[in-house]
């Protein structure tokens, strides 16, 4: 059942984003990037919840369009961390109202109580399948 809501879901948010030229999967990657800071490629498949092969397909568009860039990592040379730009920061203050707007249209006949409860259910949930910290 959750996948068949969040298909439907991912739909509806692939019309809203197309305006801006973005995906989805280029979405989950600003919201990631801006919620937790730069991370690793690894970080990000997890984050995002997209596979790396396709993961690095929409990071090498992304900075193309100078929305993301990559960096060596300091501490070992052989990662790269992926930074938000500040086009990348404008583009994701500008659509995360308008998903925020679709989240609450998902929402809509839910009361504040259940859709607290669901939410620390689902929290619950992915702390007992999740293998990493994040």
């Amino acid at each position: 059942m959750l996948n068949r809501i969040m298909a439907r879901y991912n739909l509806g948010v692939a019309e809203t984003l197309e305006p801006e030229g973005i995906s989805v999967p280029q979405m989950r990657v600003l919201i990631a990037l801006a919620g937790n800071g730069p991370r690793t490629v690894n970080e990000l498949s997890v984050l995002t919840v997209i596979n790396q092969s396709t993961l690095s397909r929409s990071l090498d568009s992304m900075e193309a369009a100078d929305l993301i860039r990559r960096e060596t990592c300091e501490q070992d040379s052989r990662f790269r961390r992926i930074h938000l730009t500040a086009s990348g920061e404008a583009l994701y203050s500008r659509v995360w109202p308008v998903m925020r707007e679709a989240e609450d249209r998902l929402f809509a006949d839910i009361s504040a109580e259940e859709r607290a409860a669901f939410t620390t259910t689902l929290g619950r949930i992915l702390k007992s399948v999740r293998k990493n910290d994040f």
